[in-house]
């Protein structure tokens, strides 16, 4: 398997999108002609045999075979260099084209289970024939071959559109067996086992379907950023020994090896700007280098003193008592002959136990604790990276 997946990448970056369109037009290509081949084969025995479930099979192959000129089409398209109207390139069509893929899946699965359905209530003989059976058993395998390719090209290329094609392939091999399966046990009993089987069959392919419809659709809507990605980020930019720490990291995915990134960079507030400039321009070159995502980096100059460290600490500890996933950034004091101003920004967790208000209200009444002379002033934010 990783012979032909080489085979298909010749030494490029799995995020090029030359290599990518490369790897998306073999892999359609293939699907189109196997997923031909399938579907004469399996409607050659289906007429055979007389057998709803087996044409049922043969169509859905045909659908496959249309899916597969989809991802032949969408990768090509999601090469296209940017231009005017897309300054960002074209890769998101390459989850469009997964979400077509998924759509078709759903749709077939509607289609065999009315087939199916209608077997239910009006059943008839299924005869086997030994060649109906080799027909099965050769698809499965065919099946087996291409998820096991799809899987491995998807997950080398993180494609989201190659793992439907891969999921669909799966849903496609159980199905064949449980067509087969029925096919063996017909002559056993009376009841209408070519029906039951075909409606298995379209559960299967439904549950892939929805499964596929999630995993393309998250891309589009935005998902959080993947939590490794984040981690060698950070330790990325605060391997730079100016940089204390980021915070505020924001991802926009625009396909497959085009993502803009943001975050606040936290640099000693008495360090030399342009020294400071310099660097982060450095970090901006590294992560398009090494992650292929064009950066814009904020600086935000923090204060370095014995009060302002110890105090940035304590509330820091205060936050973690109430839950270990709250965290502080953006720590300050304006002290004044009154009180004293500890203005700073709590990330909240989405989906977390207690609301904004309550974090702030209960996070206020610890810091007022410490000293009455206190008076916190929080800004609350949301973590834009999945920390799960």
């Amino acid at each position: 398997m990783d012979f032909f997946v080489e085979l298909c990448l010749r030494g490029g970056d799995a995020q090029d999108p030359e290599t990518r369109r490369r790897c998306g037009t073999f892999s359609g290509g293939m699907g189109l002609g196997l997923n031909i081949l399938l579907f004469l084969g399996k409607l050659l025995a289906g007429i055979l045999t007389s057998s709803v479930a087996m044409i049922a099979d043969a169509v859905n192959n045909l659908s496959d075979a249309a899916t597969s000129i989809v991802t032949l089409i969408g990768f090509r398209l999601a090469g296209q260099e940017a231009d005017a109207d897309h300054p960002f390139g074209h890769g998101r069509i390459e989850y469009i084209t997964g979400l077509i893929v998924a759509l078709a899946i759903l749709l077939m699965g509607f289609e065999v289970g009315k087939s199916s359905l209608d077997a239910l209530i009006h059943p008839s003989q299924v005869s086997v024939t030994p060649i109906s059976l080799v027909i099965l058993v050769a698809a499965i395998g065919v099946k087996f071959w291409m998820f096991l390719f799809n899987r491995a090209l998807g997950r080398r290329l993180h494609s989201a559109a190659m793992e439907a094609t891969a999921a669909d392939s799966l849903s496609d091999m159980a199905s064949t067996s449980v067509v087969l399966i029925s096919a063996l046990a017909s002559g056993l009993t009376s009841l209408p086992i070519d029906g039951l089987a075909g409606m298995l069959v379209a559960l299967l392919i439904l549950k892939t379907g929805f499964e596929a419809v999630k995993d393309t659709i998250d891309p589009l809507l935005g998902r959080p950023m993947d939590p490794d990605l984040a981690a060698d980020i950070d330790e990325l930019a605060t391997g730079h020994s100016p940089i204390l720490g980021i915070h505020d990291l924001v991802y926009h995915d625009y396909g497959p090896g085009r993502a803009m990134m943001s975050f606040h960079a936290e640099v000693p507030a008495n360090a030399d700007f342009l020294e400071i400039h310099d660097i982060i321009d450095h970090i901006e070159r590294e992560m398009k280098a090494k992650h292929h995502i064009e950066t814009v980096i904020h600086m935000d100059p923090v204060v370095q003193d014995e009060r302002t460290d110890g105090l940035r600490r304590q509330v820091s500890d205060l936050a973690q008592s109430i839950d270990p996933a709250l965290s502080i950034h953006d720590f300050r004091i304006t002290p004044g002959p009154i009180h004293t101003n500890l203005i700073f920004d709590v990330v909240v967790p989405y989906g977390f136990s207690m609301s904004d208000s309550q974090v702030c209200g209960e996070l206020s009444a610890k810091i007022k604790a410490l000293s009455d002379r206190y008076y916190p002033v929080i800004q609350v934010d949301h973590s834009y990276v999945d920390h799960r």
